[in-house]
């Protein structure tokens, strides 16, 4: 019996060591600790580099509605997006082979009524908007993001 205390108090000397090692790393910088995993403040700003070699065409509308004035920061809203899209895509007729691309996107706080629209081809334009929701997907509703486009 006192055999088993022993081992009991053992496993439990051993935890605790563990977790003073681990936290003394953190602590000293031994161990690091990645800021992609400490979530933004409301005040931070998360900047994305958009890839523009792989979606040229959605790159050069995001430039060009930038340089006119449009946010380069999108705040996310996704329980904005249908409204948004709505707003933004009200007025401007469809065109068959090519989708209708916004600026500031649907999911941004920014977009609707004013964003910049552009005809962009399908396969560019659905790229660009998965890359972008796989980069975002991680990310709360108020986050924003600042879209750098080389």
């Amino acid at each position: 019996m006192g055999r088993r205390k022993s081992r009991k108090s053992n496993h439990g000397f051993l935890f605790i060591l563990l977790v003073l090692i681990i936290a003394a790393g953190i602590y000293l910088d031994i161990i690091p600790i990645s800021s992609d995993t400490i979530p933004p403040t409301e005040q931070s700003v998360v900047n994305l580099v958009f890839p523009s070699d792989r979606y040229p065409e959605t790159a050069s509308h995001i430039k060009k509605a930038i340089a006119s004035e449009q946010s380069a920061i999108c705040t996310i809203d996704r329980e904005g997006v249908e409204e948004n899209r709505k707003q933004s895509l009200r007025d401007v007729p469809t065109k068959k082979g090519y989708d209708r691309d916004e600026w500031p996107m649907a999911m941004c706080e920014e977009g609707g009524p004013y964003a910049d629209i552009a005809y962009i081809t399908p396969a560019d334009n659905r790229g660009a908007g998965s890359w972008v929701g796989n980069q975002l997907e991680a990310y709360p509703d108020g986050t924003r993001v600042e879209f750098v486009v080389p």
